[in-house]
Protein backbone atom coordinates (compact mmCIF):
# COMPACT_ATOMS: atom_id res chain seq x y z
CA UNK A 1 0.00 0.00 0.00
CA UNK A 2 2.99 2.41 1.22
CA UNK A 3 4.89 1.51 -2.56
CA UNK A 4 1.35 2.40 -4.42
CA UNK A 5 0.62 5.30 -2.33
CA UNK A 6 4.36 6.90 -3.25
CA UNK A 7 4.30 5.94 -7.02
CA UNK A 8 0.90 7.41 -7.65
CA UNK A 9 1.29 10.53 -5.72
CA UNK A 10 5.21 10.92 -7.00
CA UNK A 11 3.78 10.24 -10.42
CA UNK A 12 1.81 13.48 -10.19
CA UNK A 13 3.73 15.49 -8.95
CA UNK A 14 5.57 15.64 -13.07
CA UNK A 15 1.93 16.38 -13.88
CA UNK A 16 1.26 19.59 -11.15
CA UNK A 17 4.97 20.64 -11.95
CA UNK A 18 4.75 20.67 -15.49
CA UNK A 19 1.73 23.14 -14.64
CA UNK A 20 2.72 25.06 -11.71
CA UNK A 21 5.71 26.06 -13.50
CA UNK A 22 4.12 27.89 -16.04
CA UNK A 23 3.47 30.66 -12.63
CA UNK A 24 6.78 29.68 -10.69
CA UNK A 25 10.46 30.03 -10.93
CA UNK A 26 11.56 26.63 -10.50
CA UNK A 27 13.41 26.43 -7.23
CA UNK A 28 11.50 28.82 -5.33
CA UNK A 29 8.28 26.39 -6.53
CA UNK A 30 10.28 23.61 -4.81
CA UNK A 31 11.08 25.63 -1.60
CA UNK A 32 7.54 26.57 -1.29
CA UNK A 33 6.68 23.13 -1.88
CA UNK A 34 8.74 22.29 1.09
CA UNK A 35 7.22 25.09 3.44
CA UNK A 36 3.72 24.00 2.76
CA UNK A 37 4.52 20.31 3.18
CA UNK A 38 6.92 21.19 6.48
CA UNK A 39 3.69 22.62 8.40
CA UNK A 40 1.26 20.08 7.64
CA UNK A 41 3.58 17.34 8.72
CA UNK A 42 4.87 18.94 11.46
CA UNK A 43 1.37 20.12 12.71
CA UNK A 44 0.20 16.11 11.76
CA UNK A 45 3.01 14.61 13.89
CA UNK A 46 2.73 17.17 16.98
CA UNK A 47 -1.17 15.68 17.03
CA UNK A 48 -0.32 12.13 16.38
CA UNK A 49 2.83 11.26 18.08
CA UNK A 50 3.92 11.46 22.26
CA UNK A 51 5.92 14.54 22.79
CA UNK A 52 8.59 12.13 24.18
CA UNK A 53 8.65 10.89 20.91
CA UNK A 54 8.97 14.22 19.23
CA UNK A 55 12.50 15.39 19.90
CA UNK A 56 15.57 13.92 18.43
CA UNK A 57 17.75 12.52 21.16
CA UNK A 58 21.05 10.76 19.97
CA UNK A 59 23.49 11.45 17.22
CA UNK A 60 21.99 8.95 15.03
CA UNK A 61 18.10 10.68 15.43
CA UNK A 62 19.96 13.99 14.02
CA UNK A 63 22.17 12.14 11.33
CA UNK A 64 18.85 10.87 9.83
CA UNK A 65 16.70 13.89 9.88
CA UNK A 66 19.84 15.52 8.18
CA UNK A 67 20.09 13.05 5.64
CA UNK A 68 16.41 13.43 4.76
CA UNK A 69 16.43 16.82 4.66
CA UNK A 70 19.36 17.49 2.89
CA UNK A 71 20.22 14.63 0.62
CA UNK A 72 16.74 12.58 0.38
CA UNK A 73 15.06 15.54 -0.25
CA UNK A 74 16.11 19.19 -0.30
CA UNK A 75 19.35 18.48 -2.94
CA UNK A 76 17.76 15.86 -5.04
CA UNK A 77 14.63 17.88 -5.75
CA UNK A 78 16.70 21.10 -6.26
CA UNK A 79 18.62 19.34 -8.86
CA UNK A 80 16.00 17.69 -10.09
CA UNK A 81 13.84 21.24 -10.72
CA UNK A 82 17.11 22.85 -12.08
CA UNK A 83 17.94 19.71 -14.49
CA UNK A 84 14.78 20.01 -16.20
CA UNK A 85 15.13 23.39 -17.23
CA UNK A 86 17.75 22.17 -19.84
CA UNK A 87 16.58 18.80 -21.03
CA UNK A 88 13.09 17.24 -22.21
CA UNK A 89 11.02 15.92 -19.27
CA UNK A 90 11.45 12.12 -20.88
CA UNK A 91 15.11 12.47 -20.69
CA UNK A 92 14.76 13.46 -17.23
CA UNK A 93 12.74 10.59 -16.30
CA UNK A 94 15.49 8.23 -17.27
CA UNK A 95 18.49 10.18 -16.10
CA UNK A 96 16.10 10.45 -12.39
CA UNK A 97 15.60 6.48 -12.64
CA UNK A 98 19.27 5.50 -12.18
CA UNK A 99 18.05 6.27 -8.65
CA UNK A 100 17.17 2.20 -8.23
CA UNK A 101 20.31 0.92 -9.32
CA UNK A 102 22.52 3.29 -7.83
CA UNK A 103 21.34 2.38 -4.01
CA UNK A 104 22.44 -0.80 -4.26
CA UNK A 105 26.23 0.54 -4.72
CA UNK A 106 26.09 2.85 -1.87
CA UNK A 107 23.97 0.49 0.46
CA UNK A 108 26.88 -2.20 -0.68
CA UNK A 109 29.36 0.24 1.07
CA UNK A 110 27.30 1.27 3.80
CA UNK A 111 24.57 -1.60 5.20
CA UNK A 112 25.58 -4.43 6.01
CA UNK A 113 21.88 -6.38 5.94
CA UNK A 114 21.00 -5.08 1.83
CA UNK A 115 22.92 -7.10 -0.66
CA UNK A 116 21.43 -7.22 -4.42
CA UNK A 117 20.53 -10.61 -5.67
CA UNK A 118 21.29 -11.98 -9.39
CA UNK A 119 17.35 -12.28 -9.37
CA UNK A 120 17.12 -8.52 -8.27
CA UNK A 121 19.39 -7.70 -10.99
CA UNK A 122 17.82 -8.82 -13.28
CA UNK A 123 14.40 -7.23 -12.14
CA UNK A 124 15.58 -4.18 -12.11
CA UNK A 125 17.08 -4.61 -15.65
CA UNK A 126 13.60 -5.20 -16.59
CA UNK A 127 12.24 -1.89 -14.55
CA UNK A 128 14.93 -0.01 -16.76
CA UNK A 129 13.92 -1.11 -19.76
CA UNK A 130 10.69 -0.35 -19.06
CA UNK A 131 11.08 3.25 -17.76
CA UNK A 132 13.10 3.79 -21.23
CA UNK A 133 9.87 2.58 -23.76
CA UNK A 134 7.59 4.48 -21.41
CA UNK A 135 9.51 7.63 -21.86
CA UNK A 136 10.14 6.95 -25.29
CA UNK A 137 12.79 9.60 -25.57
CA UNK A 138 14.05 10.92 -29.29
CA UNK A 139 17.95 9.28 -29.55
CA UNK A 140 18.91 13.31 -30.82
CA UNK A 141 17.04 14.57 -27.78
CA UNK A 142 18.83 11.84 -25.53
CA UNK A 143 22.22 12.65 -26.51
CA UNK A 144 22.17 16.37 -26.38
CA UNK A 145 21.96 18.40 -22.99
CA UNK A 146 25.09 17.25 -20.87
CA UNK A 147 24.60 19.86 -18.61
CA UNK A 148 21.35 19.20 -17.91
CA UNK A 149 21.46 15.44 -17.75
CA UNK A 150 24.50 16.05 -15.68
CA UNK A 151 22.45 17.89 -12.84
CA UNK A 152 19.86 15.49 -13.11
CA UNK A 153 22.39 12.10 -12.34
CA UNK A 154 23.91 14.41 -9.61
CA UNK A 155 20.13 14.57 -8.33
CA UNK A 156 19.96 11.02 -8.37
CA UNK A 157 23.13 10.01 -6.93
CA UNK A 158 21.83 12.64 -3.70
CA UNK A 159 18.21 10.45 -3.63
CA UNK A 160 20.27 7.31 -4.07
CA UNK A 161 23.15 8.02 -0.74
CA UNK A 162 20.23 9.94 1.23
CA UNK A 163 17.96 6.78 1.51
CA UNK A 164 21.14 4.87 1.80
CA UNK A 165 21.66 7.05 4.60
CA UNK A 166 18.47 7.09 6.46
CA UNK A 167 19.26 3.51 7.31
CA UNK A 168 22.42 3.23 8.01
CA UNK A 169 21.95 6.02 10.36
CA UNK A 170 18.83 4.35 12.38
CA UNK A 171 18.15 6.10 15.25
CA UNK A 172 14.92 5.62 17.67
CA UNK A 173 12.57 8.33 15.84
CA UNK A 174 9.45 7.16 13.49
CA UNK A 175 9.73 7.75 9.75
CA UNK A 176 7.03 10.36 10.21
CA UNK A 177 8.69 12.79 12.86
CA UNK A 178 12.22 12.12 11.43
CA UNK A 179 10.66 13.20 8.11
CA UNK A 180 8.57 16.36 10.18
CA UNK A 181 12.02 17.79 10.95
CA UNK A 182 13.42 16.73 7.95
CA UNK A 183 11.14 18.97 5.88
CA UNK A 184 12.40 22.43 6.62
CA UNK A 185 15.90 21.93 6.39
CA UNK A 186 14.62 20.77 3.11
CA UNK A 187 12.88 24.15 2.83
CA UNK A 188 15.85 26.39 3.62
CA UNK A 189 18.36 24.47 1.15
CA UNK A 190 15.93 25.20 -1.44
CA UNK A 191 14.97 29.16 -0.56
CA UNK A 192 19.21 29.35 -0.17
CA UNK A 193 19.42 28.16 -3.45
CA UNK A 194 16.34 29.91 -5.37
CA UNK A 195 18.29 33.32 -3.75
CA UNK A 196 21.51 32.14 -5.06
CA UNK A 197 20.00 31.75 -8.53
CA UNK A 198 18.36 35.14 -8.27
CA UNK A 199 14.77 34.40 -8.43
CA UNK A 200 11.93 36.33 -6.76
CA UNK A 201 9.06 36.10 -5.22
CA UNK A 202 7.51 38.94 -7.50
CA UNK A 203 7.44 36.57 -10.03
CA UNK A 204 5.14 34.30 -9.16
CA UNK A 205 1.52 34.70 -11.11
CA UNK A 206 -0.87 33.65 -7.88
CA UNK A 207 -3.65 32.24 -10.26
CA UNK A 208 -6.09 29.23 -9.04
CA UNK A 209 -4.18 26.96 -11.49
CA UNK A 210 -1.17 27.99 -9.42
CA UNK A 211 -2.39 27.52 -5.79
CA UNK A 212 -3.98 24.22 -6.96
CA UNK A 213 -0.37 23.22 -8.36
CA UNK A 214 1.41 23.96 -5.34
CA UNK A 215 -1.26 22.58 -2.74
CA UNK A 216 -0.97 19.21 -4.65
CA UNK A 217 2.97 19.40 -4.88
CA UNK A 218 3.26 19.97 -0.95
CA UNK A 219 0.38 18.41 0.84
CA UNK A 220 -0.24 15.28 -1.23
CA UNK A 221 3.28 14.63 -2.84
CA UNK A 222 4.86 16.49 -0.13
CA UNK A 223 2.94 15.46 3.36
CA UNK A 224 0.80 12.11 2.67
CA UNK A 225 3.81 11.02 -0.18
CA UNK A 226 6.92 11.14 2.20
CA UNK A 227 5.32 9.71 5.11
CA UNK A 228 4.39 6.83 2.44
CA UNK A 229 7.66 6.66 1.31
CA UNK A 230 9.71 7.11 4.70
CA UNK A 231 7.72 4.73 6.21
CA UNK A 232 8.40 2.19 3.14
CA UNK A 233 12.18 2.85 3.50
CA UNK A 234 12.09 1.62 7.02
CA UNK A 235 9.63 -1.47 6.63
CA UNK A 236 11.51 -2.57 3.36
CA UNK A 237 15.10 -1.31 2.55
CA UNK A 238 16.47 1.27 0.35
CA UNK A 239 17.13 -0.71 -2.70
CA UNK A 240 13.59 -2.16 -2.35
CA UNK A 241 11.86 1.22 -1.52
CA UNK A 242 13.35 3.12 -4.65
CA UNK A 243 11.78 0.95 -6.76
CA UNK A 244 9.39 3.45 -7.03
CA UNK A 245 11.10 5.58 -9.34
CA UNK A 246 10.54 3.05 -11.61
CA UNK A 247 6.59 3.44 -11.30
CA UNK A 248 7.12 7.35 -11.03
CA UNK A 249 7.53 7.93 -14.84
CA UNK A 250 4.32 5.29 -15.44
CA UNK A 251 1.88 7.14 -13.44
CA UNK A 252 3.28 10.43 -14.77
CA UNK A 253 2.88 9.11 -18.30
CA UNK A 254 -1.04 8.07 -17.16
CA UNK A 255 -1.89 11.71 -15.68
CA UNK A 256 -0.11 13.57 -18.54
CA UNK A 257 -3.00 11.52 -20.72
CA UNK A 258 -5.77 11.91 -18.47
CA UNK A 259 -4.79 15.95 -17.60
CA UNK A 260 -2.74 17.41 -20.05
CA UNK A 261 -3.77 15.46 -23.04
CA UNK A 262 -1.19 14.16 -23.74
CA UNK A 263 -0.90 10.45 -25.91
CA UNK A 264 0.73 6.98 -24.95
CA UNK A 265 2.44 5.29 -27.76
CA UNK A 266 2.42 1.44 -28.22
CA UNK A 267 5.51 1.27 -27.30
CA UNK A 268 4.48 3.15 -23.56
CA UNK A 269 2.52 0.66 -23.05
CA UNK A 270 4.60 -2.78 -23.59
CA UNK A 271 6.84 -0.42 -21.14
CA UNK A 272 3.82 -0.18 -18.40
CA UNK A 273 4.15 -4.21 -19.20
CA UNK A 274 7.92 -4.41 -18.68
CA UNK A 275 8.36 -2.50 -15.59
CA UNK A 276 5.63 -4.46 -13.59
CA UNK A 277 7.05 -7.78 -15.10
CA UNK A 278 10.55 -6.55 -13.31
CA UNK A 279 8.62 -5.69 -9.94
CA UNK A 280 7.20 -9.18 -9.83
CA UNK A 281 10.75 -10.96 -10.45
CA UNK A 282 11.88 -8.98 -7.79
CA UNK A 283 9.11 -9.85 -5.93
CA UNK A 284 9.03 -13.49 -6.52
CA UNK A 285 12.29 -13.70 -3.84
CA UNK A 286 10.07 -13.25 -0.87
CA UNK A 287 6.29 -14.56 -2.12
CA UNK A 288 7.31 -18.30 -2.51
CA UNK A 289 5.28 -20.47 -0.50
CA UNK A 290 8.62 -21.94 1.67
CA UNK A 291 9.33 -18.65 2.95
CA UNK A 292 6.03 -17.54 3.53
CA UNK A 293 5.53 -20.93 5.79
CA UNK A 294 8.06 -19.80 7.84
CA UNK A 295 7.35 -16.44 8.29
CA UNK A 296 4.00 -17.67 9.26
CA UNK A 297 5.59 -19.86 11.74
CA UNK A 298 7.52 -17.18 13.40
CA UNK A 299 5.35 -14.47 13.60
CA UNK A 300 2.81 -17.37 15.43
CA UNK A 301 4.73 -19.97 16.99
CA UNK A 302 1.66 -20.91 19.91
CA UNK A 303 -0.35 -22.16 16.65
CA UNK A 304 -2.16 -25.09 16.85
CA UNK A 305 -1.39 -27.63 14.13
CA UNK A 306 -3.79 -28.20 11.20
CA UNK A 307 -5.13 -31.58 11.89
CA UNK A 308 -3.95 -34.43 9.70
CA UNK A 309 -5.58 -35.40 6.23
CA UNK A 310 -7.28 -38.11 7.73
CA UNK A 311 -8.94 -36.86 10.32
CA UNK A 312 -9.79 -33.69 8.40
CA UNK A 313 -11.47 -36.36 5.97
CA UNK A 314 -13.58 -37.63 8.71
CA UNK A 315 -14.74 -34.46 9.75
CA UNK A 316 -16.12 -34.00 6.86
CA UNK A 317 -17.60 -37.44 6.05
CA UNK A 318 -19.30 -36.57 9.42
Amino acid sequence: MAFAVTGVLFGGTFVAAKAGLAYFPPLLFVALRFDVAAVALLGYAALTTERANLVPRTWRDAAGILATGVFAIGITNALLFVGQEYTTSAVAAIVFSLNPILTPVFASLLLADERLSLRGVGGMALGFVGVALVVNPDPATLMAGSLGKAILFAGAVSGALGSVLIRWSGGGLSSTVRTAWGLPIAALCCHLFSLGAGESPAAIAWTPEAVAALAYVGLLAGGVAYIAYFGLLDAAGAIRSNLVFYLVPVIAAIGGWAFLGETISTAAVVGFLTVFAGFAVIGSESVDLPTLRRRASERSPDIVDAPAADETRGIEAD
